[in-house]
């Protein structure tokens, strides 16, 4: 289930890129300084540092079978998952939140990054929860 994991997670990975690409190609730093969006720097950083910060704790885990990195690995990307929670719902309230660069979001990918962390988040606590120490 290890690499199941890891599969939907580096997917989830690759569409945040899109968004990110998406959302700095729309001017998203520049919209900082105006305060034109509703994603403030700090959040559009963690949500992805924690992510890969997550994701490095799950290769430990692969690498070593340690069930301490595999707990790690799910106590880190629960913080990521609640941020990318509050970037969803901001993105969601539409023309009050989503006035900047997050606009031109799709909503296809925004689906897709949201359903696939879901996924990666309930399998990681899966397989946290089955995993056994070496």
């Amino acid at each position: 289930m290890g690499l199941v994991t890891t599969v939907t997670w580096v997917f989830t990975a690759l569409v945040g890129i899109h968004l990110l690409y998406l959302w700095l190609s729309g001017g998203g730093l520049r919209q900082q300084a105006a305060k034109v969006t509703r994603f403030p720097l700090a959040l559009v950083v963690s949500h992805p540092t924690l992510a890969v910060t997550a994701l490095g704790c799950w290769a430990g885990h692969l690498l070593t079978g340690a069930r301490a990195l595999a707990w790690a690995a799910f106590g880190v990307l629960a913080v990521a998952a609640l941020l990318g929670f509050v970037m969803f719902t901001r993105w969601l309230g539409g023309g009050r939140h989503a006035r900047g660069a997050e606009r031109r979001f799709p909503v296809v990918a925004v689906a897709l990054h949201g359903v696939a962390g879901v996924t990666t988040f309930v399998l990681v606590l899966l397989t946290a929860g089955a995993a056994g120490e070496p």
